[in-house]
This record gives C-alpha cells, structure tokens and sequence, in this order.
C-alpha cells in the first residue's frame, strides 16, 4: 500500500531547473532568444562587442592621431568629420566602445560580488552579523552616491580608468546587497535548506550549494542593473572631466566636443555619435533583461 505524502509547504523556489535542449543548445538560451526584447538587446550588444574586439580592424585611424586637418565636416575619407585637434571622430568612437564595455563589465562584476557577499552574510546570519552589515547598507544607501562619486574622483591623485572603475564599484553595491539580503530571508527556512542542516552541512556550503543557484537570476538581474549604471557613471565621470581627458572614450568625446564648442562649428556627429551609443549599449542592457526575467518566471516566457 502507497501511503500519500504531504503536499510541500511554501512556495516554489525562485528558479527553475533548465535541462539543455536537443542539439546542445541549453534552454535558457533559448529562452532568451526567444523572447523579442532580450533579442533585439542581444543582437545589439554582440555589435558593440565585435566593434570593440575588433577595434583596431574596423577603425581606419589612430583614435589619438592628430594629423588631420581640424574641424573637418564628415566626408568620404572622416565619415564622422575630425574634432577641434584633428583626430578621426568615427575611430575614436569604435575604440570607445571599449572603454565603456570593460567598465561596464568590470565594475558590474565587482559591485555584484560585494553586493551578493553582504547580502547572503546578512540574510543568512542573525543576530549583530546582521545588525551591523545591515547597518552599513543602509547607510550606503542613504549617503548621495552622485557627490560621492564626484568627490572621490575629484581628490584622487591618479586619474583614469581604473579609478572610475573603484569609484564606481565602491559606490554601487549597497541597493543589490539590500535585495539580495531579503530573497535569503525568504530561502533560509526552505526544506532543503533545513535538511542540509541536519545533514550537518557548513554555512558556507549551505549559502553556495543549496541557496545561492536559487538566486541566479536575481543575481544576473542585478549584475545587469550595475553594468548598465556602470556605463552611464564612467560616460558622466569623463564628461565631468573627472578621468584621464587622454582616455579614448565616449564620455572623454563629449567631454572634448563641449569643450571644443561642436555645437558652435556644427560638429554634430562629434557630439551626438558618443551620446547615440552610450543610449543604445543601455538601451541593449536593458531590453536584455526582459528575457532573464523571464528565466526565472516561466509566465513571462515567449513561445
């Protein structure tokens, strides 16, 4: 005789399994692409990515080149026309586009590990563990990120890249630590997350074996969200003239093309190339995670 067993208390944990589909192509790919929002932002984004791979191919100059005749108007040889010191202004903008990609990429993954180690420490551990860690989130939280990061910018003694990248890392953790923290909450007390207890598991073993893959998502939304700030901080930085103005990148473009009074002289394409591409690499950013949502809701999946 089969005895019935109870139906599972709570509800179901936040993602689910995806078994690869025929042919090797896992299901969340498919997933994906499925979806005509993340679609349109993955093939965006594959073309920012090839264009900076392959920056050095497809720009026909030196992006810091200063040979050309000044001002030109775009034409066959400068499609983009030259700036105010006679640098090619469509070479500058594929060589920008990998500034904008490594600090996006970079600065996103580091402010999503502290955002997801704070907020698992503090989601799981109870007691002044908690306190405390969620103390300093909410005093991150509550400080202006915007001056801070104009004011650590502005009174270091190095300048560049690398600096926007821990000014922006620095800066950008404690909203994901906040979310991250409160999806543990509801984890922590799931059955399999008891029973590893009793299977006398560790707290490291139980956070990233039994709770951590039930996050993916929220942690790759969350990387996404850093990225996308991450770009748009370093583009606002630069133009602020708080980076290296040596940096070919599409915030030192506009930073130069106001400077050099574009508007003026009707370098239009100096001006509003650099900012076209900052609005469709976020724009790209953004309509990808409508198909990682839907990774982890199967209602929002497209057939």
């Amino acid at each position: 005789m089969t005895i019935a067993q109870p139906p599972a208390v709570g509800p179901a944990p936040v993602d689910v399994p995806l078994a690869p589909r025929r042919g090797g192509v896992p299901q969340w790919v498919r997933i994906l692409w499925a979806n005509g929002k993340s679609r349109v932002g993955l093939a965006l984004l594959t073309v920012f990515v090839l264009a900076a791979v392959f920056a050095p191919v497809i720009a026909p100059y030196d992006p810091s080149s200063a040979e050309f005749e000044a001002g030109l108007p775009p034409d066959g040889t400068h499609w983009m026309g030259t700036t105010s010191q006679g640098q090619d202004v469509f070479s500058q903008l594929i060589h920008g586009a990998r500034t904008s990609l490594l600090v996006g990429l970079v600065a996103g993954t580091i402010s999503t590990i502290i955002a997801l180690l704070i907020g698992l420490t503090a989601g799981y551990l109870r007691g002044w563990v908690d306190e405390f860690l969620s103390g300093l989130t909410n005093l991150a939280l509550v400080i202006p990120v915007l001056p801070l990061m104009v004011t650590l910018a502005a009174y270091s003694p190095a300048r560049g890249v690398w600096l926007i990248i821990f000014v922006i890392s620095v800066t950008g953790w404690a909203f994901g630590a906040k979310i991250k923290r409160a999806q543990i909450i509801t984890l922590r007390t799931r059955d399999y997350v008891t029973a590893a207890k009793l299977a006398g598991d560790g707290t490291l073993r139980i956070v990233f074996r039994e709770i951590m893959p039930n996050m993916s998502s929220l942690v790759v939304v969350g990387f996404m969200g850093a990225a996308t700030a991450a770009v748009g901080a370093e583009a606002g930085l630069e133009f602020l003239g708080l980076g290296d103005p040596a940096t070919v990148s599409w915030g030192t473009m506009l930073y130069w093309a106001d400077n050099g009074g574009a508007l003026l002289t009707g370098q239009w394409a100096w001006l509003i190339a650099p900012g076209l591409a900052l609005t469709m690499l976020v724009t790209a950013m953004t309509l990808i995670n409508f198909g990682v949502d839907a990774l982890s809701n199967p209602a929002l999946r497209e057939e």
